[in-house]
């Protein structure tokens, strides 16, 4: 019996739309109101995850940047790792010299800095997630020690996959990832989704026996060999789904409630 249950947020919680199913909604509320405790994994910020858990009223504890910064329900900070001021300004330099026709985001806790908010890719990423981005030099962020918990890439999508073989050979110490065809996710190397589980599970007294997760990507991977059962949406690549071990419906398909319902984790 799951005592704690994480869930990645796009392509699992939500609906391809950027939608929480009426559903959905009900199984959260279902394990709250049970004591069971729902934490949100992503690699989102966390100004891109509360309208979400607004919306659902809820208020629960939130694993974000993939790892990099753990917040309690209350938005106390358990655990924060931001990138290494030296590699994230070489890697910046890097970006600008090889992949000029990247967005380059810079995530920093609770802000997002970019050269140019009205730049398209930007513009439609605020609308997306209803977070704000702020015009800011990365240079000044780097010098006043203000260091990246995550640097997003946008471009197309042949560009990024170059990218993320090129720029995984030349910087070994990040963890440089795709989370969609056009995106590019770069954190420390140390971080990812089950080291973000491990300090949430210390904080609720839990083991990762104790633990249930939920995923659709191959950035879950991670977490779902990590948890004690882990569900594969119907929406994932096939290696995700033998990962987990367990199928549920797709994320248009109410996958979390589906599941949870049939073995009896909500009423």
């Amino acid at each position: 019996m799951a005592r704690i249950v994480f869930s990645d947020i796009d392509g699992t919680l939500l609906t391809d739309d950027k939608r929480v199913t009426e559903k959905t909604e009900q199984a959260v509320k279902g394990l709250v109101q049970q004591g069971i405790p729902f934490v949100l994994v992503s690699a989102r910020m966390p100004e891109a995850i509360y309208p979400i858990t607004e919306a659902m009223g809820v208020k629960i504890p939130l694993i974000s940047y993939s790892g990099a910064l753990v917040l309690t329900e209350e938005g106390e900070t358990l655990y924060s790792l931001t990138m290494k001021a030296e590699h994230a300004a070489a890697f910046l330099e890097a970006v600008e010299a090889h992949f000029p026709q990247a967005t380059v985001n810079y995530y920093a806790g609770h802000h997002w800095y970019v050269k140019d908010t009205s730049n398209p890719r930007v513009a439609l990423e605020m609308k997306i997630t209803g977070a704000v981005a702020e015009r800011r030099s990365f240079a000044d962020c780097l010098t006043e020690g203000t260091l990246p918990h995550k640097i997003l890439l946008m471009m197309e999508p042949a560009d990024c996959e170059r990218a993320e073989r090129e720029l995984q050979a030349l910087f070994p110490a990040l963890n440089i990832v795709r989370s969609a065809p056009h995106l590019l996710e770069i954190m420390d190397a140390s971080v990812n989704k089950a080291s973000g589980i491990e300090v949430m599970l210390k904080h609720f007294g839990l083991e990762a026996s104790d633990a249930l997760s939920f995923g659709d990507n191959y950035n879950d991977l991670e977490m779902l060999r990590y948890t004690g059962a882990s569900v594969a949406m119907g929406n994932a690549p096939q290696p995700v789904k033998e990962a987990a071990g367990i199928v549920t419906t797709s994320n248009e398909e109410d996958g979390i409630y589906a599941y949870l319902s049939e073995h009896h984790l909500i009423g």
